[in-house]
């Protein structure tokens, strides 16, 4: 069961007392709180706290129980942190960090077992760590969109370099938060690859990508565009996923060509695993390509080990392309590299009419960029492509 997001608290009323079990920590979003502790000589007021600053946090770290009441001086309004999101944040921490921290909370416990009567601030280990506090807040915010479908799924078109028509897709998604207001795929994204939320992430790009496809048949269209989607390494671990996406299919009666896999090589990637998933993919006619080459982990190393049928080539080589003829010939050596491996070749990041004819002078497949089209909310995007095949249909 899903624990509220928020809680509320009136003026005096208890958050938790001493002695309970260490279920939750919470961040303060406003209001005021204060910390006391049972001693010999009666209650000791610990600390008082504002908005900003986490509460509870020690107890549920290092899984002891409370070693202190919080009870509410004004009305207060507080995040909800689940002990899980604070133990998978901690698995993954740096040791030294880790450690560092563990040395923090013996001084505080020690502390709190002398109650030496001084009132101070409670020590916090995250007081100091603006970005972590940032980011448990948009973690939490992701978390409770995702339970309410707050995600949006937006659709790119790939243009088919050969005839200048729609080939098909990438499916992107979205998200609007309702206080920041739309935050930057790049954040959030990175956000949820650093713990397990990029897992029903994908789940839900998935499964809008696959009644976007539904909607595109309902057009009455000869042959449905495919839709390429970004798979995360975390899902490429996961025994199921090729079966799973093939039930998926047949149940909506779509065909396996109708879907492109992108994986992105990362030091994350089990390549033995990957290997054998791209192999069983594209044995069911399920299309694979490898994103992002050109940059970071992409090497030749590593390419001879992935069957795949598409190299995507990153924007940033293909930048200056058309006034740089070292960049041109080495784009080209890709293009030939993958048609002798049997592969096609997607650009990134085409915004002229001068980088697509570059395009076709060097024999690639597809452009995509915002010369292309940008990403569209889904109905619009299905909408554009339907009329693109009606102009194509009266011009011939």
């Amino acid at each position: 069961m899903n624990r509220e997001v928020t809680h509320r608290l009136k003026a005096c009323e208890v958050l938790f007392n001493e002695g309970d079990p260490p279920t939750t920590a919470f961040l303060l979003e406003s209001g005021r709180l204060r910390i006391t502790a049972r001693s010999d000589d009666g209650e000791r007021v610990l600390a008082e706290i504002g908005p900003g600053e986490l509460v509870g946090e020690m107890a549920v770290i290092d899984q002891s129980p409370r070693t202190a009441t919080a009870t509410a001086i004004s009305d207060c309004l507080l995040l909800a942190i689940d002990a899980a999101q604070i133990s998978e944040r901690l698995s993954n921490t740096d040791p030294i960090v880790r450690a560092l921290l563990e040395g923090q909370l013996r001084r505080y416990r020690a502390t709190l077992a002398a109650i030496q009567g001084t009132q101070g601030e409670s020590e916090n280990p995250y007081q100091n760590e603006p970005l972590g506090i940032h980011k448990i807040r948009l973690e939490s915010a992701l978390r409770e969109s995702l339970r309410n479908d707050g995600l949006d799924l937006r659709l790119q078109p790939l243009m088919d370099v050969l005839t200048g028509g729609i080939a098909g897709f990438e499916a992107l998604v979205r998200w609007h938060h309702p206080e920041r207001g739309p935050i930057s795929p790049a954040e959030f994204i990175t956000l949820a690859e650093e713990t397990s939320l990029i897992e029903p992430v994908g789940d839900y790009v998935l499964r809008r990508t696959l009644d976007a496809l539904v909607d595109l048949r309902q057009q009455g269209l000869g042959t449905l565009p495919f839709i390429a989607i970004n798979v995360s390494a975390r899902q490429m671990s996961r025994a199921n996923l090729v079966e799973q996406l093939l039930e998926d299919l047949s149940e909506r009666d779509l065909p396996s060509s109708a879907i492109k896999l992108e994986i992105t090589e990362s030091q994350q990637l089990d390549y033995a695993q990957v290997a054998a998933v791209m192999k069983l993919a594209q044995g069911n006619g399920i299309r694979v390509a490898l994103d992002d080459f050109g940059t970071g982990y992409s090497n030749l190393q590593h390419m001879h080990l992935l069957p795949f049928n598409t190299l995507k080539v990153d924007q940033s080589l293909a930048r200056g392309m058309v006034d740089n003829a070292r960049t041109r010939v080495l784009l080209g050596s890709i293009v030939e590299m993958a048609s002798n491996l049997d592969a096609d070749v997607v650009v990134e990041g085409i915004e002229t009419e001068a980088e697509l004819d570059v395009l076709r002078q060097l024999g690639v497949h597809y452009a995509q960029g915002w010369l292309v089209g940008r990403p569209e909310p889904v109905s619009e995007a299905i909408r554009h492509y339907c009329e693109s095949l009606g102009r194509t249909a009266r011009q011939s």
